[in-house]
């Protein structure tokens, strides 16, 4: 399947696009015309994204790529991210913040200060530094699409996942404030719980579980990448993948 949208023209960023759901949800937004700015730490996984990309345009002539090897630990290199793009391209179509960390599973007054301070480094500030940075070229398209990857951790609260919890927790806040900010603009904010998923994250999670129960990162890849659809109406809200509804998390009118 494929999604039934084009994005011919446009321009999207996708972060953690060198494995799991970022880097299928790369190939998604690709094989329907868009050009992806592919941001990852490892350089072999974006080098791998962009040889797929390559071999589809090949075959449809539709998707291009560029990769951003990049630590989102480094606020100024998001920021120079944000430059780069307009220099280059003038606007962005499409975020899809979808990086980020576990920390550990552990109760809350046994987390180090050291992992707490990482996962809310790059789990909440990284996403505010890259909702900063790339803010004013969303508003420069004529349907700019923000998609924050969240997790059904920030509802749950299940003991021992308090840091990780809570970072998804302010990401889905900030969604939804960044949303209404920009509600009378063309531009539709949403966060996805993407549900339990064959990712190496839920693996470190769950060490015990059969990752053959759960399905493959390609597949809620696909549902996620719906969310860039230009006539998307929805926003402010929470996207659940699992049931491909959106939860009733409604901005007040």
């Amino acid at each position: 399947m494929t999604l039934p949208f084009d994005l011919t023209g446009r321009v999207a960023v996708v972060t953690g696009a060198s494995r799991g759901i970022g880097y299928f949800i790369a190939k998604e937004l690709a094989a329907a015309g868009a050009h992806v700015v592919a941001v990852a730490r490892t350089v072999g996984g974006l080098e791998e994204l962009d040889d797929e990309i390559k071999q589809e345009n090949a075959r449809t002539g539709k998707g291009e790529a560029t990769l951003v090897p990049l630590d989102l630990a480094d606020m100024a290199g998001i920021d120079r991210l944000g430059g780069a793009i307009h220099e280059r391209w003038g606007k962005l179509d499409i975020l899809v913040a979808n990086a980020g960390i576990l920390g550990v599973i552990a109760p809350l007054g046994h987390v180090e200060a050291k992992v707490f301070e990482k996962v809310m480094l790059l789990n909440v500030t990284s996403m505010w530094r890259l909702i900063r940075s790339v803010d004013p070229l969303l508003r420069l398209s004529d349907a700019g699409r923000a998609i924050l990857l969240s997790s059904g951790a920030a509802h749950s609260a299940r003991a021992y996942w308090g840091p990780y919890a809570a970072s998804k927790a302010a990401v889905e806040a900030m969604g939804r404030s960044w949303a209404d900010e920009t509600r009378q603009l063309p531009l539709r904010i949403n966060s996805v719980n993407p549900g339990a998923t064959r990712t190496a994250m839920r693996a470190q999670a769950m060490p015990g579980e059969d990752p053959k129960t759960l399905p493959h990162p390609s597949e809620i890849a696909l549902r996620i990448a719906t969310l860039a659809d230009p006539a998307l109406t929805e926003t402010g809200l929470i996207f659940d993948a699992t049931s491909e509804r959106f939860l009733t998390y409604r901005m007040p009118e």
